[in-house]
């Protein structure tokens, strides 16, 4: 106890004995000060840009005029000189992770362009910059034919109109409608020339909303001319109309996007172009005091050259009509098609989500903070209920910025004929937005699916189908929980009738994404017939175990030798005794019975995962291949195998004819043929969502093939050999391509006609039910229809276009040519 008191300096209630030390024993405190941190003026630059006009609880123009000023101050840093106007616009360098873009970021176009303003007051060297960078940025999306980027870029100038010399940015729309004319004037079947006027026609209004005025005898003229091509109807725009049906019943009537903005322009030019959605934070912009000019300094905009002829891009430019999902509802919760705040807020926000596809979070949080980003007034409250609208004031606004929002992205999720994105994309902004915002968004979702629900009878197919795939998955998210009460005095219909076949279609969706057993646990009682017991069993039995199922004996013997890999001889060998045996019963072609056995076994080797009948399917793939050239019906019974295997979970079943159309074990006239000429069954196969699945991605394989053969031939600088390759292999594959249209058309045309064989040797055709069946043909009929016109429309569009630049390539160089001629004659003393 004595040492540990002594190792303890005699203090047991202490480590050692010395006098603990405090601040006011010494006269200075003698520890060392940590540093302060400055941030460097660049990078908060670039957090304060990144931010501006996020927040609701911050005053925009506050922001503005801090980002200005700091710029201006430190306007000498070698990294804001550098940087600042490459932050602006986001020319690819080291800021490129985490700059603001003008071409992703479309909502703070009018902020950062009144950044400019601002600072143009203080700094006019580095306003001039910019402008200079923007034009030089514009003139590489001219020659890439990036017309997104071009129209955002134009309203980032438009933006900047009151500092712009002259016209600021009116002859460069004069320029570009010059160039729709032209187009226009070669095809009245052009889609680029719409594209074109669609863009001068979204660049007035934040002109005419600008620091700038008296313009509107500028934007008037140039009205005058765009109504000539904006009023013109394009030959698919009838095409591409979401409902065909009845879309009068609906609250919708058919409105091309380009045509309605041109009459909302008017509309708005007859009042003076309020625009009273666009925000206007220019307007708070000191311009008075002391060492500030009480004039802004114009600025002579840089030389823009649109080249001749215009270049069409890599994304097809097609008509666009205009759709809502909130078009029926008793309060108006999204702008009518009369104001043109409908379409101002709509082109932001599909430019929003198309840009930023690589960040779903970031599209969702954008579509959230949508009220911040327009003047005051323009929305209600954030999640405001919908009853409560009705108690709103007369007056004044009753728009949801959930339901614009969630507006915009069905829009593009249901846009015909094509989406931008991969439909999964739209999905996902959705499902992001809901956990973002619940209370919000949930609610603006279950008006929407409703709306669609009750336009199903009316809708496009394919957007049927879409709506489908979107609905099963955003469940698949939640829990799949959804009032399935609602519609239960649907489940008692035909299957001919469109919402039974919708309610069907979409419980075979979530057992693919889940399982049935799962799924039938969420349906009310009514439902439940809907799920059979089948249903629940993960690998489906092997038909051939039973002894009463024809050539069983030797079906399982070729499961016995799959399983142990056994060579293809003894495979061969019983394969061999089917056909023997088939042929002895007078089967006509006995390979059918021995397909059905051999492709029976691999599917159900393969039925544990797709990667297990992949590689079956690769072990046996020279057996399938060689079976088409002996029989077409063989190769259609490799067809009928998998989905007679899958009948319970058909899904599967196309998933895994899709493979096999990858290996070209099937083609895709098998394909078509055994859906709509096989198993057509007075047209009640096209009542099947997975039918509709197969033959649509079947058809999409072939025209995408033309697509790819198009651009390569396209490729600049090609040799002429390499080129006559191209064009010949062209020629023959967009020959197929029309064939198998032509096969599909023909087939729907029977169903729709009444004329297929088992419709036509019925005697009930009046009947209800062959009423219904021929308006499925008609359905298909206008999908197929469509998808052909588009494709001759792009294949047509691409070839004219290239046409002409190797027209022009060819002229320039023979002018260079000719001046290194003379070049030449000059040197030799020829004059």
């Amino acid at each position: 106890m004595a040492d540990y008191a002594q190792r303890n300096g005699g203090n047991r209630g202490g480590y050692n004995n010395r006098k603990r030390r405090f601040r006011e024993d010494d006269e200075t405190d003698r520890r060392s000060s940590r540093r302060a941190y400055q941030e460097p003026a660049h990078l908060k630059v670039r957090k304060q840009l990144l931010s501006v006009a996020e927040s609701p609880f911050k005053k925009t123009d506050e922001e503005i005029q801090i980002i200005a000023e700091t710029v201006a101050e430190h306007s000498e840093d070698d990294e804001i000189r550098s940087n600042f106007p490459d932050l602006v616009l986001q020319i690819p360098k080291h800021v490129i992770e985490h700059g603001i873009r003008v071409v992703e970021q479309a909502l703070k176009i009018p902020f950062v362009a009144a950044v400019i303003l601002a600072l143009n007051h203080k700094r006019p060297d580095l306003a001039q910059e910019v402008l200079a960078r923007v034009t030089t940025t514009l003139n590489e999306h001219f020659r890439t034919g990036a017309w997104r980027e071009v129209k955002l870029l134009l309203r980032f100038l438009a933006c900047l109109q009151g500092i712009l010399k002259a016209e600021g940015v009116f002859p460069v729309l004069e320029e570009l409608f010059s160039r729709s004319a032209d187009l226009q004037a070669a095809s009245i079947d052009d889609s680029l020339g719409l594209a074109i006027v669609k863009i001068i026609l979204l660049t007035i209004p934040y002109i005419m909303a600008s620091s700038a005025s008296g313009f509107e005898t500028h934007a008037g003229n140039l009205l005058k001319k765009t109504d000539i091509i904006a009023s013109a109807p394009h030959a698919l725009e009838a095409l591409v109309d979401p409902y065909p049906g009845s879309g009068d019943d609906l609250g919708q009537e058919l409105q091309s996007i380009i045509s309605l903005l041109q009459k909302q322009l008017v509309a708005e030019a007859a009042q003076s172009w309020e625009l009273v959605c666009l925000p206007r934070p220019w307007r708070t912009l000191p311009v008075n005091d002391e060492d500030k000019p009480a004039t802004p300094t114009k600025h002579t905009l840089p030389p823009i050259i649109v080249p001749s002829p215009v270049i069409p891009g890599v994304r097809p430019q097609l008509p666009e009509v205009y759709f809502s999902v909130y078009a029926d509802q008793d309060v108006e919760t999204v702008p009518p098609t009369s104001n043109i705040a409908s379409l101002i807020l709509r082109d932001s926000l599909v430019d929003t989500i198309n840009s930023l596809d690589y960040n779903r979070n970031a599209t969702a949080k954008f579509l959230i903070d949508l009220d911040c980003y327009f003047a005051p007034g323009t929305f209600v409250k954030r999640a405001t209920p919908f009853d409560r609208l009705k108690d709103i004031e007369a007056g004044k606004s009753t728009w949801k910025p959930e339901d614009v929002a969630v507006d915009a992205v069905f829009s593009q999720l249901l846009q015909l004929p094509n989406a931008e994105h991969k439909l999964v994309y739209y999905h996902a902004v959705l499902t992001e937005s809901c956990k973002i915002a619940p209370a919000a968004i949930a609610p603006c979702l279950g008006r929407a699916i409703r709306y669609l629900y009750r336009s199903v009878d009316a809708m496009d197919l394919e957007l049927e189908y879409r709506f489908m795939d979107w609905f099963t998955h955003h469940l698949s998210n939640f829990g799949f929980t959804w009032k399935w009460t609602e519609w239960v005095d649907d489940v008692e219909l035909s299957l001919a009738k469109p919402k039974k076949a919708f309610i069907v279609g979409a419980l075979e969706k979530e057992i693919r994404l889940s399982f049935a057993q799962r799924i039938r646990g969420t349906l009310p009682e009514p439902y439940q017939a809907l799920i059979t017991e089948a249903k629940d069993k993960d690998i489906p039995d092997f038909k051939y175990d039973s002894d009463h199922t024809p050539y069983a004996p030797q079906a399982r013997e070729i499961l016995r030798l799959l399983r142990a890999k056994a060579p293809d001889s003894e495979i061969g060998t019983q394969l061999t005794s089917i056909e023997a045996e088939a042929l002895s019963l007078g089967v006509e072609d006995p390979l059918i019975p021995s397909t059905d056995a051999y492709m029976t076994a691999i599917c159900f080797i393969g039925s544990k995962s797709l990667s297990h009948v992949l590689s079956c399917i690769e072990r046996c793939k020279e057996r399938l291949l060689a079976l088409g050239p002996r029989s077409e019906a063989a190769r259609r019974q490799i067809i009928t195998s998998v989905m007679q295997y899958w009948a319970e979970k058909p899904g599967v079943g196309v998933n895994v004819v899709d493979k096999l159309l990858n290996y070209t074990i099937l083609t895709p006239i098998s394909v078509i043929n055994w859906a709509l000429a096989d198993n057509i069954c007075r047209g009640m196969i096209l009542t099947h969502a997975h039918i509709y699945e197969m033959v649509a991605s079947t058809m999409h394989k072939v025209t995408n093939r033309v697509r790819q053969i198009v651009n390569a031939r396209n490729q600049p600088a090609l040799p002429a050999e390499q080129v006559a390759i191209l064009e010949e292999t062209l020629e023959r594959e967009r020959e197929n391509m029309k064939d198998l249209f032509a096969t599909v058309q023909d087939a729907l045309i029977g169903v729709s006609s009444g004329t297929v064989d088992e419709m036509a040797e019925s005697r009930n055709q009046d009947t209800e039910g062959e009423t219904l069946l021929r308006g499925w043909g008609d359905r298909w009929l206008r999908v197929f229809r469509r998808k052909m016109a588009v494709e001759e429309s792009w294949i047509g569009e691409m070839m004219t276009i290239y046409e002409a630049m190797d027209a022009e390539v060819e002229a320039t160089a023979k002018v260079s040519n000719g001046d290194r001629a003379q070049e030449k004659d000059v040197d030799n003393g020829i004059s």
